[in-house]
């Protein structure tokens, strides 16, 4: 079987952390961005952005917390 398709890279937990963060602050690179659509695994991007949602939820909701319980 010769198969001359190229060779996929896989994409480091590193790269697709950052990623995430840029895409979610808005500021992601049109050449980061086209490098995650081409070498990334969509699984992995989407259980980081599901992770990064919980998170920051958690920390959005301990802030409020703590503010409301020290103005009382």
């Amino acid at each position: 079987m010769n198969d001359d398709s190229p060779i996929k890279k896989k994409t480091s937990i590193g790269a697709v952390t950052k990623s995430i963060l840029a895409a979610a602050i808005g500021v992601q690179s049109n050449k980061n961005r086209e490098r995650d659509f081409e070498e990334g695994n969509p699984l992995a991007f989407i259980i980081g952005g599901f992770v990064f949602t919980l998170l920051f939820i958690a920390t959005v909701a301990t802030v409020v917390g703590l503010v409301l319980s020290n103005n009382g």
